[in-house]
């Protein structure tokens, strides 16, 4: 089973994830700074455009993951979203204020928005239920090789062009438009026996109450744990408190994905064959460490080592949450089951995000970070209760 080969599919749309976070994180991981030392926003501003922003990009994906499951077909949504973003990707260097920063955002969320649920629909639907974890961590671990080589390429252009937002900004449009034509060309849709017509929209009472009670105690423990895992630009914030250069804060950013890619599709694998209770369980406690690392940083070093805690956690919780989603829903409402897990994900970001902005302001960094040590231990609690019996049973 370990030796099972992967879709080309798999491959081929972790390839477009590759490139796509590459060109968002050459963006995303200046813009925290960028917003507060350019143009002036607080912190708080900042919590709430990324909250609003990633809210935003959750609430379409239900929308999305409904109407693939309606017309099934995945390839015409995850092609809009992603060139929905690629096209919103030049309104970044030509803005000049908050609103238009907030706008762009926006527009590229709802493009994410528009792929996420359908593209992960797409990966369940041509992988096998015992190459799940595999599958879905491999594409992660893809992703956030975007993830890290954006913010690397964003600080040496910082570095070279001596600060200029804007260019670096520019020059990440290239990629999204790369992106696009990874998926024209590179990503075919199986053909899947689905139902002729069908006259009503998924999304019912009915088609609900197929969903099972351990697909409802995932989304429940999701939804704490993100809680406990606010927007990373408060690393971003994290790194710029303790005195680190404008140009080097990427790094963080870098730190923490590489670590999440190398993580990811191992920890994916051992999901498919390992203990998966005991998985989470280790993820929930690396998210917990972090926080407590950065709670406390004092100097680059520790805020260095918090995105490394915070890599393994993301790499041990993200694919595995996917896979159990998929491993959830029938096969005619999956686009529905991923669209319901990113709107309860996407809306609990939005508030620890807002929250995350609103302690920073006013009590500073660490009030922020120990507030998300209590919210991951309510995670913990549940997931060693009745609750972790739900997320983890079939049955």
């Amino acid at each position: 089973m370990g030796k099972m080969k992967l879709p080309r599919g798999v491959i081929a749309l972790g390839l477009v994830s590759l490139f796509m976070d590459m060109s968002s994180e050459m963006i995303h991981s200046l813009l925290p700074v960028y917003l507060v030392v350019v143009l002036g926003a607080s912190a708080l501003s900042v919590g709430v455009i990324e909250g609003i922003a990633e809210a935003t990009a959750s609430i379409t994906k239900v929308f999305s993951g409904v109407i693939s499951d309606w017309i099934g077909r995945r390839k015409p949504l995850v092609l809009l979203g992603y060139g929905m973003a690629a096209l919103t990707k030049p309104l970044f260097p030509l803005a000049t204020g908050m609103t238009a920063i907030l706008t762009a955002r926006f527009l590229d969320r709802v493009g994410k928005g528009i792929r996420g649920a359908p593209r992960d629909a797409l990966i369940a639907d041509i992988t096998l239920p015992e190459q799940r974890g595999a599958a879905f961590g491999l594409r992660q671990s893809m992703d956030t090789v975007g993830a890290f080589s954006g913010p690397l390429i964003a600080m040496l252009l910082m570095a070279v062009s001596h600060d200029n937002y804007k260019l670096v900004f520019w020059i990440a449009v290239v990629p999204a438009f790369i992106c696009v034509l990874l998926i024209v060309f590179g990503v075919d849709e199986p053909d899947v026996a689905r139902p002729v017509t069908q006259r009503r929209l998924p999304l019912t009472k009915e088609n609900m109450r197929r969903l099972p009670m351990y697909f409802w105690a995932v989304i429940g423990f999701t939804a704490v744990l993100t809680l406990a895992r606010f927007s990373e630009a408060f690393l971003l914030l994290r790194a710029e408190s303790v005195g680190l250069a404008v140009t080097w804060i990427p790094m963080v950013l870098i730190v923490m994905n590489v670590v999440y890619a190398a993580s990811a599709y191992p920890f994916g694998k051992y999901s498919d064959t390992g203990n998966r209770r005991n998985l989470l369980v280790l993820g929930v406690v690396l998210l917990i460490a972090a926080d407590g690392v950065l709670a406390n940083a004092s100097n680059v070093w520790l805020v260095s080592l918090g995105a490394v805690l915070w890599g393994l956690h993301m790499g041990a919780t993200q694919g595995l949450l996917s896979a159990l989603v998929a491993d959830a829903a029938p096969a005619d409402l999956r686009g529905t089951a991923f669209g319901v897990f990113n709107l309860a994900s996407g809306l609990a970001l939005l508030l620890a995000s807002v929250i995350a902005g609103g302690l920073w302001t006013y009590y500073g960094p660490a009030f922020t970070f120990y507030a998300g040590i209590a919210f991951a231990l309510i995670a913990l609690v549940g997931l060693m209760g009745v609750t972790g019996r739900w997320v983890l049973s079939k049955n």
